[in-house]
């Protein structure tokens, strides 16, 4: 039979408030560093997005224009392309998007205010190239359109 000293001393587990305080102290340097990076990342996703949504509704755009033998019309909302903008079939709305906080979309030179599909899928007139922005270089695409009337989109500024 085993005697068990009873002056043994149990060890307790957990932290101490100096422990603590210190991991506390460590996170908040940490996060300090990532949050700017962080804001400057949702940026760039805005931009992204944007761009891309647009250029989804244009092909969206062309696409019906071609399926339905039409024209097509992606047109900008009151107030201009950061606003959002609606695909339409003579006044039958097919989509509609809104507006990007913190994006702003622009032209180098006259900016569209709507870009119309013909019944074969090319453009009823030549379109400026969109610029979409984040407010830095580093936040920047161009959205322009080739012959057949496909978007192209690129990083960088137009």
């Amino acid at each position: 039979m085993l005697v068990r000293d009873r002056t043994m001393h149990f060890r307790h587990r957990g932290f101490t408030l100096i422990e603590m305080m210190v991991v506390i102290a460590l996170a908040a340097i940490v996060l300090g560093m990532g949050v700017p990076s962080f804001k400057d990342f949702i940026v760039g996703q805005r931009v992204k997005s944007a761009a891309y949504a647009f250029s989804t509704a244009a092909m969206s755009a062309r696409s019906e224009a071609i399926k339905r033998n039409t024209s097509v019309v992606l047109t900008q909302a009151t107030g201009g392309w950061q606003n959002g903008w609606s695909v339409t079939v003579g006044t039958a709305v097919l989509a509609r998007q809104d507006g990007f906080s913190s994006v702003t979309i622009a032209s180098t030179s006259s900016t569209p205010t709507a870009v119309t599909y013909l019944g074969n899928g090319r453009l009823s007139a030549a379109v400026n190239a969109l610029q979409f922005s984040g407010g830095s270089a580093n936040h920047t695409r161009c959205i322009s359109f080739d012959l057949s009337g496909m978007p192209k989109s690129r990083l960088g500024g137009c």
